[in-house]
């Protein structure tokens, strides 16, 4: 039988990456590298992530999706493949990412990717960080190209000032990129197709075709997730994530469904799986009632699809 698992993070080193994650969390992270991306969840390509606790520590994500698809994800169908339908990472940006694009489902085909739509979760945000996405109000087609040719494409790019506790929903199509000073939890489909329009100057390849095949040219100035009405930030679907903000124990139901819980600030405790902040727990659907029990002010998200 299934019960909540761990996995051990995958470490990726970027240009502009950093390491908050080991101040803020304690990864343990190779020594004198900048560390981009924290993998915690993963069943994507080489990129397997292993389980850490319980009987099962020590196999992958993607043997246990081969032997027990059916009790791990409910009435969620995987990804093409049988792969594990989301990826979950913790981003660490001491300079800003590149305006980059995830192709739509109609477009990804044809390019040869894999559609993806993504949500961050800003953890910490520096004084004066800015998240970019989508145009500013008006922008055309044209006047986007003809920036782009000019490599002057930042006052056409709307602009957002984070703090700690925003979330922003990020679609495929939407025009995006990840500012400095910002660490972002990231929960996305299990897809890792990305295509660059403008690295602002940094020599590395650059997708200019791809990317005007997939930019939605009406997505103007989107807003951070409206939190007045209640827990959830995003719902659509693929992703559905909820801010749990705990002082008591709270009980859940699975609906047919894994969930992941991820511990943003204090720790909580999921039966015997203990989650810190920074750290992340795979529910299995057959798992149809579980209660998390908050050791002091916790603050999780809920992830599901």
């Amino acid at each position: 039988m299934l019960y909540p698992l761990k996995f051990q993070p995958t470490f990726k080193e970027r240009v502009w990456g950093g390491r908050e994650l080991e101040r803020l969390y304690g990864k343990p992270l190779p020594a004198g590298v900048a560390i981009g991306e924290s993998w915690e969840i993963s069943d994507q390509g080489d990129n397997l992530s292993v389980i850490a606790n319980g009987p099962l520590a020590g196999r992958t994500l993607r043997s246990v999706m081969e032997e027990h698809q059916e009790e791990l994800l409910g009435d969620v169908p995987p990804m093409p493949n049988g792969r594990f339908p989301l990826l979950i990472k913790i981003l660490d940006a001491r300079q800003r990412l590149s305006l980059q694009v995830h192709p739509p489902a109609n477009v990804a085909p044809a390019l040869g990717g894999e559609p993806k739509t993504e949500m961050w979760y800003v953890a910490q945000a520096d004084p004066g960080a800015t998240i970019y996405a989508g145009l500013k109000r008006g922008v055309t087609r044209q006047q986007f190209e003809a920036a782009l040719a000019q490599q002057k494409l930042e006052p056409l790019i709307h602009q957002l000032a984070p703090h700690a506790g925003d979330a922003l929903f990020v679609p495929s199509g939407r025009l995006h990129a990840i500012g400095g000073g910002l660490v972002i939890f990231e929960i996305q489909q299990n897809s890792d197709t990305t295509y660059r329009v403008f690295d602002w100057g940094r020599p590395r390849e650059i997708h200019v075709q791809q990317s005007l095949q997939c930019i939605d040219f009406n997505d103007f100035e989107p807003s951070f997730a409206d939190t007045q009405g209640g827990e959830v930030l995003v719902a659509c679907e693929q992703i559905v994530c909820a801010r749990l903000r705990l002082d008591a124990p709270r009980h859940l139901d699975c609906n047919d469904a894994f969930h992941i819980i991820a511990c943003v600030e204090g720790s909580v405790d999921i039966g015997d799986v203990a989650l810190a902040a920074g750290e992340f727990a795979l529910v299995p659907a057959s798992i149809a009632h579980f209660t998390l029990r908050p050791r002091g002010k916790t603050t999780v998200l809920d992830v599901f699809a």
